[in-house]
């Protein structure tokens, strides 16, 4: 059996020399830069840097992978270290609380609960979060954050709700009211192009369905998308490759942009065979 002791050692060694840097960083002789960050200041960075782990792990670039985790992990010693300084909590706060929420949610683990597979886990993962809101007050959706990208903040409101069994009941209702949230929307567009507010809103329900039909089908919208935009970028690149290039594709009119991007996906067909 492997020695996972010294590597527990090290990693504790390492992670306790980041918090004193960080802690450093943010003394009277450290950096003014850092110094001078908020937690407002701080959150764009935040938000970047996620997605960047996401890129990494789409391209599956592990090197890359190992790099943007730290960056991530930098975020949470600022907000710590700005917390403790403002008195509110301190690293080792997170870390007890993060380790007794794990223990707390695992009872299949470190307790005598049972859990035959990975639906059953879910299902006492969800008894244990239930229990924990019932001692904080407020909704059932208060907890989801406005400031999450709309379709994950839409797909947690519907799977939310359809814990109480407001939802849909099967996909082919999903389908329907897809389409009468389309019909919705070109009615809107067609009675007044112009009113930009009407169109967006019903427009936004159009998406709201969409990202709930998604759910139904065991399908990450946000995911799905990404993998979208992914191919139409594949075969944009190969219309100007086919063009001779960006300037030259930007000269052709839209009848041949249309051959070249059928000819993209038949490339890309070929390839897939």
């Amino acid at each position: 059996m492997a020695d996972t002791t010294r590597n527990t050692e090290a990693e504790q060694t390492n992670f306790d020399r980041a918090v004193a840097i960080m802690r450093r960083l943010r003394g009277p002789d450290g950096c003014p830069w850092d110094r001078e960050q908020t937690f407002d200041s701080i959150k764009p960075y935040t938000l970047e840097e996620t997605y960047e782990v996401f890129d990494a792990i789409e391209r599956r670039a592990w090197p890359d992978l190992k790099d943007e985790l730290g960056d991530l992990l930098l975020q949470v010693l600022f907000y710590s270290q700005m917390a403790e300084e403002a008195g509110h909590f301190g690293i080792e706060d997170v870390l007890e609380n993060l380790n007794a929420k794990l223990v707390r949610r695992h009872p299949h683990v470190f307790g005598d609960a049972q859990a035959e597979d990975s639906a059953a886990v879910l299902r006492t993962w969800e008894k244990v979060k239930a229990v924990e809101k019932k001692e904080r007050a407020g909704g059932r959706l208060d907890d989801i954050p406005r400031t999450m990208p709309a379709l994950l903040e839409a797909a947690k409101i519907g799977s939310r709700a359809s814990k109480i069994g407001f939802d849909w009941q099967q996909a082919s209702e999903l389908f329907a009211k897809l389409d009468e949230e389309r019909d919705e929307l070109r009615a809107e567009v067609e009675a007044d192009p112009r009113n930009q507010e009407a169109i967006a809103d019903e427009f936004g329900d159009l998406l709201f369905v969409a990202v709930n039909l998604a759910r139904h089908l065991k399908v990450s919208p946000e995911d799905a998308l990404r993998g979208s935009n992914a191919k139409f970028r594949r075969r944009f690149a190969a219309m100007e490759r086919f063009a001779g290039g960006p300037e030259a594709l930007a000269l052709l009119p839209t009848s041949e942009m249309e051959e070249l991007w059928l000819r993209a996906k038949q490339e890309e067909r070929g390839q897939e065979a």
